[in-house]
């Protein structure tokens, strides 16, 4: 899973990028507003968090900007908890959830997590393919005969990215878009080495490989 974080506050994004890295995410930052209505036009992201006092150009202002260009990615605004007037703005311009601040970093992600599942239509943090399940909350696949295979940060963001978008190509430069932020530099012999890796914990015939395309993660229809 992708974020796109819209903060100005620098110790306060890091921080928060620091916290969602660990929780397996991708994370891009962006620290004004013209920088992020960017970002979240022309990059693929499952979620954005908005900071809504920002340089440059207000949250507020970028979201309307996303809203009226029918960009739909789920949006979490962040404001002074006391600003209930701020509240009541974002919501009426699109944004889908808010948190006030200060906030625990838990509730940041459980909240980011239930906004995924809710846009993309999942149910209760679980991704189901070839009876093969992917469970968000352990960060764990298990197999159709039961086996729980505890994933990597890496393997857990790619195989959620193929399994999601199952019986579709996925080409190496989209996966290394939404597996890494845009500030990691990687190699595409990386994204070969994690999908040999996961071949060897779940079989070679789920991800298939499409010479000079990319992979696909597949069922029976599509084989």
């Amino acid at each position: 899973m992708r974020i796109l974080l819209v903060e100005d506050d620098t110790i306060l994004a890091n921080n928060i990028k620091d916290h969602l890295v660990t929780a397996g995410f991708a994370v891009d930052v962006a620290y004004d507003g013209d920088d992020g209505e960017y970002l979240g036009d022309e990059m693929l992201h499952d979620a954005v968090i908005l900071d809504l006092g920002l340089p440059k150009r207000p949250g507020l202002e970028v979201l309307k900007n996303w809203r009226r260009r029918l960009n739909p990615i789920p949006v979490i605004i962040l404001t002074a908890r006391n600003q209930w007037h701020e509240r009541i703005a974002g919501m009426e311009a699109g944004a889908d959830d808010y948190l006030g601040k200060p906030f625990h970093m838990e509730e940041l992600t459980a909240r980011i997590k239930a906004l995924i599942r809710r846009s993309q239509s999942q149910t209760q943090g679980i991704i189901e393919v070839n009876s093969y399940r992917l469970d968000e909350h352990q960060q764990a696949i298990f197999t159709p005969a039961g086996e729980k295979l505890i994933l990597s940060g890496t393997e857990f963001r790619l195989l959620r990215c193929l399994m999601i978008n199952k019986n579709k190509i996925m080409s190496k430069d989209a996966l290394m878009e939404h597996i890494y932020d845009h500030d990691t530099i990687n190699d595409h012999n990386v994204i070969e080495v994690y999908v040999t890796r996961l071949r060897k914990k779940i079989g070679k015939e789920s991800i298939k490989t499409f010479r000079g395309q990319g992979y696909m993660f597949c069922t029976p229809e599509s084989l």
